[in-house]
């Protein structure tokens, strides 16, 4: 929102400085973006006058002029190149010292081709006016000839500062600047001035056009509740006044027409978008209703808009004639001929706005405000000011108002306790004070002190119960003025844990996978559909109705194709060993129940927690279905749950390679994990050059960790040696190694602490069909040592649990 400082100035009685103002808003929650003085940068510049003008001795594109720079003073001697540099003509001078904003130079006493400059004539594009440059500023002699000497910003009246604030979409009573200025005068830095008084708009003949409100039921005529119009005949649409088109090109927007520009002024001076139509062009009655699918209008930007059954149209009888508080139509705009005009003045349902003007793909300031929530009960004020403004800019003859429907105001009456601001904000505020600036604000008081009841304003609907009430006032008296009150201290115990099981999994996760070599990424929530389909998901359900772009339309079901993504634009440039991870939510439907706490992690190229890269040992290895393994049984093992414990079967999802790939599973239907390489079909849809392996945890179905005893038990050290024998089983080459480790070590669990595979064989010589795998098996005696006996036993026992699971048989 922007406006200029005399423009706050016409509602607001202050004599506040700039700065103050600038402050003072920031302070209030308006928080000011930018402020562009125009009168600080031009302020050295003052008009003067050439009175001679004579060929540089030294040069033949240079001028020596005499230059009249304030009535009754010496000439100053200027040395100038322009063409147009002539005796009698008025311009800008640029005293020595002075800095030059165009060519970003300060103008220092030094001669030119012999010849001190005592100063500079200026151009436009020197001070940031405009592009041209060929000439110096050249003004009118007749209207400028009693200006010399005077600063050129107050000549020609760019000396108004320009200020732009960022407002939050719960205030629309701030899109005009008399909100703005309301806000301010609460604050106490002036007094809002009352409403202007207008001339008689009320006309004394009936509006000839109809205006109609044609809706089939309650719900859809809240689209338009009201739709007022005033005729105005004998118009004469020529330019706004200067002193219009000046704020209107201070804010951003290029005048137009009388007409047009009182609308625009409107809108910004009161936050009330208005519309004018050239009522000669209107045939039969004016009539808001909703689109009918496939009608199209042309607009006044030059294009063309299709409507459909949702959104609100204002048409006649031979169409729509533009889209209801978002933009009107070319066929009935107004032009320099025309002399009847009807001015529209209506409210628009807010929501309905912002779903029509995303389907259209159009925002205009009108959309801006109606959307936010234009004040409903300045329907009939709106069009009174703008009758009054138009017939004072383009005269005319008002008709009688024409109103079709009501106003939607609803009061909203608040019980409210003043001491309630202390308790909820810690801020002592005397009662006189708060109810000052409730009611500069515009709520109205009423009650006793013990059931007060205050009714909030028609332009504040997001104001709704007493909580808002407190923060109006804590923002007005500032929230720097919020006392800082530490803590209490604890009188009893320590505080309780503040975090969550499930965000001190989080943590202990990322922590762990960062010390393994990981670096954290963030990616969209979003992914593109065909992707979601590729990775289990793309429901119907799932697709955002206004998504960001269509590489972003639909909630991830996996978390792995961002990181996928992420790993190939390390790649493009240049860092092919990378491991990231990220813990976040994925979505398998549209339910609470259906979103999943992952942590996915991806290796490429040689990045694995022994180092990455090449090294002049040899060959880096590439990241393995094995380190992507044992990132996964290390994040269990964090989280407190034996790895050991759970089942491995090759029931990956279709995203992994099918012979490269492993479930982690609690039983048959409980999934810890999946691991393994990436699918070549799936890299090749990512875009992912090279191979890839990848995990993916799943946080909410590992089991809850039991609790410890903090006392710890005592370390006990092996006093034997252990025993390790090797034992080879030939087995069919289907069989997992997996289920021989398993068989191998329920053999004793006590004696045996640990089996591992430490050789796979096939060849001709076990037959077709079969492999030989190799198992290592330590036993660990506790309390004497083994004797050869003992060690043949458990030998036996071994290989008969590992026959009896597998089919394995000792190999010869």
């Amino acid at each position: 929102m922007k406006f200029t400082l005399s423009w706050l100035k016409d509602h607001l009685d202050t004599a506040a400085s700039l700065d103050e103002i600038s402050h003072r808003l920031s302070g209030i929650g308006l928080e000011v973006e930018g402020v562009v003085d125009a009168a600080a940068a031009l302020a050295p510049f003052t008009i003067a006058r050439v009175v001679e003008a004579k060929q540089h001795p030294n040069a033949d594109r240079l001028r020596v002029l005499q230059v009249e720079i304030a009535p009754g003073q010496p000439t100053m001697e200027v040395v100038c190149g322009a063409p147009n540099a002539k005796v009698g003509m008025i311009g800008v001078f640029a005293a020595l010292g002075t800095y030059i904003p165009g060519s970003k130079m300060t103008l220092d006493k030094k001669p030119v081709r012999g010849i001190i400059s005592n100063g500079m004539m200026v151009s436009e594009r020197e001070l940031e006016l405009s592009d041209a440059h060929e000439g110096i500023i050249e003004l009118d002699v007749k209207k400028h000839a009693g200006d010399i000497g005077k600063r050129y910003v107050d000549v020609i009246g760019d000396n108004d500062p320009v200020i732009e604030v960022k407002l939050t979409p719960n205030r629309p009573d701030c899109t005009g600047v008399r909100g703005i200025a309301r806000d301010l005068a609460a604050a106490g830095l002036g007094k809002l001035k009352p409403e202007p008084k207008l001339a008689v708009v009320e006309g004394k003949f009936d509006c000839p056009i109809d205006i109609r409100l044609d809706f089939t039921s309650p719900e859809t005529a809240t689209a338009c509740p009201v739709f007022a119009g005033r005729y105005v005949k004998g118009v004469k649409n020529g330019p706004a006044p200067t002193w219009m088109q000046a704020r209107l090109r201070a804010v951003g927007l290029r005048p137009i027409s009388a007409l047009v520009d009182v609308t625009n002024y409107v809108s910004l001076d009161r936050g009330r978008p208005l519309h004018v139509y050239d009522a000669d062009k209107v045939q039969g009655a004016i009539r808001a209703r909703l689109g009918i699918a496939g009608e199209k209008f042309e607009a006044l930007d030059g294009k063309t808009y299709m409507a459909d059954g949702t959104m609100c149209v204002i048409g006649d009888d031979s169409g729509p004639l533009g889209l209801g508080g978002i933009i009107g139509g070319a066929s009935t705009g107004c032009s320099e001929t025309t002399t009847n005009v009807l001015i529209e003045c209506a409210y628009f349902d807010p929501v309905r706005i912002a779903t029509s003007g995303r389907k259209a793909g159009v925002q205009t300031d009108a959309r801006y405000r109606f959307e936010r929530g234009v004040d409903p009960a300045f329907v009939e004020g709106g069009l009174d000011l703008a009758t009054d403004l138009i017939m004072k800019v383009a005269g005319g003859t008002p008709s009688k108002r024409k109103i079709a429907g009501k106003p939607p105001v609803g009061t909203r009456e608040i019980t409210f306790d003043f001491a309630r601001i202390e308790k909820l904000t810690g801020l002592a505020v005397p009662e006189a004070d708060s109810r000052r600036i409730l009611e500069t604000l515009g709520f109205v008081f009423a009650g006793t002190a013990k059931s007060l009841k205050v009714t909030s304003p028609s332009w504040r609907p997001d104001v709704h119960g007493a909580a808002d009430l407190v923060e109006e006032v804590v923002r007005i008296v500032g929230l720097e003025n919020v006392p800082s009150v530490p803590m209490p201290r604890l009188t009893t115990g320590v505080t309780a844990a503040v975090l969550t099981a499930q965000q001190r999994r989080a943590r202990r996760m990322r922590r762990l996978l960062a010390g393994r070599g990981f670096v954290e990424a963030v990616t969209w929530s979003f992914i593109p559909k065909a992707q979601a389909v590729h990775f289990g998901g793309g429901a119907d359900a799932l697709d955002l109705d206004n998504p960001i772009s269509v590489e972003l339309s639909t909630m991830r079901p996996s978390l792995l194709p961002g990181l996928l993504t992420a790993a190939q634009r390390n790649r493009n440039r240049g860092f092919a060993d990378v491991a990231l991870f990220e813990l976040g939510q994925a979505y398998k439907g549209d339910q609470p129940k259906d979103q999943m706490l992952i942590a996915s992690g991806v290796r490429t190229g040689s990045g694995v927690i022994a180092g990455s890269g090449r090294h002049w040992s040899g060959k880096a290895a590439d990241a393995t279905l094995f380190d992507v393994k044992a990132d996964v049984v290390a994040a269990l093992a964090s989280l407190g749950f034996d790895g050991s414990k759970a089942q491995i079967s090759r029931e990956a999802p279709a995203w992994f390679h099918p012979g490269k790939s492993a479930c982690l599973k609690l039983g048959p239907k409980v999934v810890l994990a999946y691991f393994g390489e990436l699918h070549p079909d799936t890299l090749k849809m990512l875009d992912c050059s090279g191979g890839a392996s990848a995990f993916e945890i799943f946080l909410d179905a590992i089991p809850a960790e039991k609790k410890k005893s903090r006392a710890r038990s005592a370390f006990v050290a092996a006093e034997l040696l252990p025993v390790r024998r090797d034992f080879a089983f030939v087995v069919d080459d289907t069989v997992a190694a997996g289920d021989l480790i398993k068989a191998a070590r329920g053999a004793d669990k006590a004696l045996i602490s640990d089996v591992n595979v430490f050789d796979v064989f096939a060849g001709a010589s076990l037959g077709t069909g079969k492999k030989s795998i190799a198992l290592e098996v330590t036993l660990q005696p506790a309390e004497k040592a083994l004797v050869d006996a003992e060690i043949e036993a458990i030998s036996k026992k071994i290989a008969a649990d590992v026959k009896a699971a597998t089919g394995g048989e000792l190999r010869g």
